[in-house]
């Protein structure tokens, strides 16, 4: 039996025990990326971590309940939400960030799909697109529950990008079942309602990695030849800016963030990517490598705890 925890330690018995210590929380801004780890030929889901304010190689999260390949992710500073996947699941599933290892049912999409994206405030998270559909739900990330109807995007497409600040959220890329497309759609994430236009991609581009501040809005790679990073200001419309370039061309990255970093995770570029790259978002310019994930990852979604909430 493994000694008590609590009371007068004996410290050499007690480091027999090592294996079975509580793992402490994590702390700090930490983001999630959950994507097919490729290898020998075969793919295996898992879960990374990194700490957005450092740089280096990303560690082992643990696992969820389902596979979330293809699916849309958020976050609010405690919780991460994660829903949808390749095969249309209509599952969400929901994590505290800190605590490695343990996911919860949260409840089910309005209509299940994959290749969509999420991306919240607060305290609202919302999921748009896929499966060449234009749904937009939504849920309340401290709650659980089934996702309720917000409205729709401009044109119905998958694998499609998203991020935002408190106020709204933007979807850009895709493709409608003809073909890529270049919009950018908004919403007001405190209302519901049909999306509105914001502009457009300097290019057609499907599953852009995006990211952002509180005032703008960065969006990497989309095609396995293209290193193109962009950016808007979220709070305007109008078409994109060029920020810079990804350390690789990619498509299918996940963008996570705080208030001053961005960082693009994975994706595949001919193969399945490990690379993990910055950016400041208040500057423009190349981004830096910041590490490897612990696989090649991807069809990957994701969140931080330091972007639900940013200021």
């Amino acid at each position: 039996m493994a000694p008590s925890y609590s009371g007068v330690w004996n410290i050499s018995t007690q480091y027999q025990y090592a294996s079975v210590w509580p793992e402490p929380p994590l702390s700090g801004n930490i983001g999630l990326i959950v994507s097919l780890h490729r290898a020998s030929g075969y793919a295996q889901e898992g879960t990374d971590f990194i700490t957005i304010t450092t740089t280096g190689n990303a560690e082992d999260w643990g696992d969820l309940n389902s596979n979330k390949d293809g699916g849309g992710g958020f976050a609010s500073s405690t919780r991460g939400v994660f829903g949808g996947n390749t095969s249309s699941s209509n599952v969400i599933e929901y994590v505290t960030i800190a605590n490695k290892g343990q996911s919860f049912d949260f409840g089910d999409l309005s209509v299940g799909r994959g290749y969509m994206n999420g991306s919240s405030n607060s305290t609202r998270g919302l999921f748009g697109g896929g499966a060449t559909s234009d749904v937009i739900d939504y849920v309340t990330i401290a709650s659980t529950g089934n996702a309720t109807d917000f409205g729709n995007l401009t044109v119905a497409r998958y694998s499609i990008g998203s991020s935002a600040n408190t106020t709204r959220a933007l979807w850009f890329g895709g493709d409608d079942g003809s073909g890529k497309k270049d919009v950018i759609d908004y919403v007001t994430i405190s209302s519901t309602g049909n999306a509105s236009d914001f502009g457009n991609l300097s290019s057609v581009r499907e599953r852009v990695g995006g990211l952002s501040s509180a005032t703008r809005c960065c969006m990497g790679g989309g095609l396995t030849s293209t290193n193109i990073i962009e950016y808007v200001t979220i709070s305007s419309t109008g078409n994109v800016t060029d920020f810079g370039d990804l350390t690789v061309a990619r498509d299918l990255p996940v963008g996570l963030s705080n208030t001053t970093r961005g960082v693009f995770a994975g994706g595949s570029s001919d193969a399945a990517s490990n690379v993990l790259d910055y950016i400041t978002i208040a500057s423009t310019g190349n981004a830096t490598d910041f590490g490897d994930l612990t696989g090649n990852g991807y069809l990957s979604c994701g969140c931080s705890n330091s972007h639900g909430g940013i200021a």
